[in-house]
């Protein structure tokens, strides 16, 4: 069916998000046509800190046709006819006064109910936002409009959830500006659109146009909320000075770690602005680490190029380790335009400072790193990569996929090769000192790497055996070696670059938000924001990004193509349905301390898109519980956002490798 709204709230809160940039604005007016508009125009009105009031409006039926309409009249006394019907019909004036007169009784008696001894609200020279909770054929609300004029409004806007696409167009030549959160092809009626699209009660609206003061208590709590968002949130502008507010966090806390989340591992927005953060990291607070959230020897060729080492000559050869599903994760326009800015920095830097590396922090590429410890034992000690070979031949009993071979290694059906990659890796870490004499840097390099990759590979060992023992162990291990790697990473940065390395990560928000404030550190699970928190305290400053709708890449099925979805808006009552009724396009917001901290500490649900995206199991695939304000620092919002675009299409999953972030697809 598509997009459904839960009910008329959740309606509103999504419609309101596209009219953000009517909020806070005083010529406001959000208009209701009761009574199914009047839950929807609440939260638009609620929202957009506007006044909220019902605009009744009662068609004017043609004698023996009902539905025709031939006029109408609405709140404020106000009657229209339509000529030409009047005339094709012949419609006698007494005709017309009798029918008007039933309308208006009807319509006395619905003011009398909904707004009691209140006046209505003026709209003369104001913008009125005329909200209604569906289009089928549009009469209402042109009723509703060619009514309106007559009180010579500065600007209507016609709004609704959802709409047919002729009674849009047909809407759309009488107003000003028509918004409409949902277009389908295939219309059939308002109430299909809905989940719930029970009738609002007469009651219900008299509730929801209670002034402020008399509302039930926690009602307006998000509005309190958003005003208190707006308040401390720092535009982004694309602006040099953007976040000249998280830089002076970082160099005032001397964090030497920062990690940057993403919603989704398919929005060019989080790597375009996790770029613009990491180019000023390096510029002005010497950070030389970028460790992102892919496999390490993919990520080492990349390492390579920066550096001006390897024989790649162009930064998208560099790339080219990347084949796996989900190629587009690093394999895209964004990442190849970070990359060319590393290799022109490193360029242009070489006599004044160490180079930036770039690293990858996974552990997906069992077979990848178990044949670049070959390849640097080749070259090193033939007789032990003679014996490395014969250690590592038990990973290979069940040919190149892993996962085969940890299922085998589970039931019982193959014996596991946990001491073989174990020994493997010690024998290699005993050799370090013979290895390195007269090595040289690159030498030091060159082992550190293959070190790595043994280290890599005992730990892949295990985590194929733990995928199929549960989320949580087979999830812990994987984020315990991220945070493993990276402070192997800083270690030996550290002791080649002769000063304390620093580090930014790239990973997705469900990884470098500290996971002991979410639904998952309930059930046991640690993540990479948590175990740098606890092994580098006062050391770390994290920020998560969210948005609200646009598009995103991402596949339906593991090993799926890359496909370009539309990201639904965010589900009633989630941050992201909070964030998007703020009246910016993009900001920054600072969650440590102060009233901010204690407002967004509270649980909501949270969205998390990974490699694949299942709109149609939103709630269960992509939302969990979380508190915001506690797993992170700050929080970038960009409301609206649009797809990564991959360097080419992504290709099917090749069998000697699982896709990255297989299980969890974050």
């Amino acid at each position: 069916m598509g997009s459904r709204f839960q009910n008329r709230r959740d309606a509103g809160r999504r419609l309101a998000c596209e009219l953000t940039r009517y909020a806070g604005r005083t010529d406001v007016i959000v208009l209701a046509l009761p009574r199914g508009g009047v839950p929807v125009a609440w939260e638009v009105a609620r929202a957009l800190r506007a006044p909220l009031d019902v605009y009744v409006v009662r068609k004017l039926g043609s004698p023996g046709n009902e539905e025709l309409a031939m006029g109408a009249i609405a709140s404020g006394g106000v009657r229209v006819l339509n000529d030409d019907v009047v005339n094709l019909l012949g419609v006698r004036a007494d005709v017309i006064e009798r029918v008007a007169h039933q309308e208006l009784r009807e319509l006395e008696r619905r003011e009398r109910l909904y707004r009691g001894d209140r006046p209505p609200v003026q709209v003369t020279g104001r913008t009125v936002v005329l909200v209604d909770d569906g289009l089928a054929t549009g009469s209402t609300m042109k009723a509703a409009v060619l009514a309106l004029r007559r009180q010579a409004p500065a600007r209507i806007v016609a709004a609704v959830p959802v709409a047919s696409r002729p009674a849009l167009d047909e809407v759309r030549a009488l107003v000003d500006e028509v918004v409409c959160a949902l277009t389908p092809e295939a219309f059939y009626a308002v109430g299909l659109w809905y989940e719930d699209f029970s009738q609002t009660t007469d009651q219900e609206v008299q509730r929801l146009l209670q002034p402020p003061q008399t509302r039930v208590a926690g009602e307006a709590d998000d509005a309190s909320l958003l005003q208190l968002i707006t308040e401390n949130a720092r535009p982004l502008r694309r602006a040099e000075e953007d976040y000249d507010g998280l830089l002076d966090k970082i160099r005032d806390t001397d964090a030497d770690i920062v990690l940057l989340g993403e919603a989704t591992h398919g929005t060019h927005e989080f790597y375009a602005e996790r770029a613009r953060i990491t180019q000023r990291l390096i510029g002005e607070a010497g950070f030389t680490v970028v460790a992102v959230e892919a496999d390490w020897p993919d990520a080492w060729r990349v390492n390579q190029f920066v550096r001006g080492r390897g024989a790649d000559v162009d930064t998208i050869d560099a790339l080219a380790d990347f084949r796996r599903f989900p190629a587009w994760m690093w394999r895209n326009a964004d990442v190849l335009d970070f990359v060319g800015w590393l290799r022109s920095w490193n360029d242009r830097a070489v006599a004044t400072q160490p180079p930036v590396g770039f690293y990858g922090l996974d552990l997906y590429s069992l077979h990848s790193s178990v044949d670049a410890v070959l390849a640097y034992l080749d070259r090193v000690d033939p007789e032990a990569g003679r014996r490395a070979r014969v250690s590592y031949a038990c990973l290979h009993q069940f040919g190149t996929d892993p996962q085969r071979y940890g299922h085998a290694a589970v039931l019982g059906l193959a014996q596991g090769c946990e001491d073989e990659v174990i020994r493997q890796l010690v024998e290699l870490r005993r050799a370090r000192d013979r290895y390195l004499v007269g090595a040289g840097p690159l030498g030091v390099e060159d082992y550190f790497y293959a070190e790595q990759n043994a280290h890599l590979a005992a730990n892949a060992e295990r985590y194929y055996r733990a995928v199929f023992r549960g989320r949580v162990s087979s999830w812990n291990l994987r984020d315990t070696h991220m945070v493993d790697t990276l402070d192997a990473l800083l270690d030996h940065v550290s002791r080649t670059q002769g000063r304390p390395a620093r580090a930014v990560v790239w990973a997705h928000n469900s990884h470098v938000g500290d996971g002991r404030h979410t639904e998952f550190g309930g059930r046991g699970q640690v993540n990479i924001g948590q175990l740098v928190r606890e092994r580098h305290p006062g050391r770390m400053v994290n920020v998560g990004f969210t948005t609200s709708t646009g598009t995103v890449t991402a596949a339906s099925d593991w090993g799926g193509m890359a496909e370009r979805k539309v990201v639904r808006p965010p589900l009633a009552g989630s941050y992201e349905d909070l964030f998007c009724r703020v009246p910016l396009a993009a900001w920054i917001l600072e969650l440590t301390g102060g009233e901010v901290h204690e407002a967004l500490r509270h649980p909501r649900i949270q969205r998390a898109i990974g490699v694949l995206y299942r709109p149609e199991t939103e709630r269960q695939s992509h939302y969990f519980r979380a508190r915001i304000a506690e797993q992170f620092d700050f929080v970038v919002h960009l409301d609206q956002t649009r797809a990564v675009e991959p360097l080419e299409g992504a290709a099917p999953l090749p069998t000697e490798e699982v896709p990255e972030t297989f299980p969890e697809g974050v």
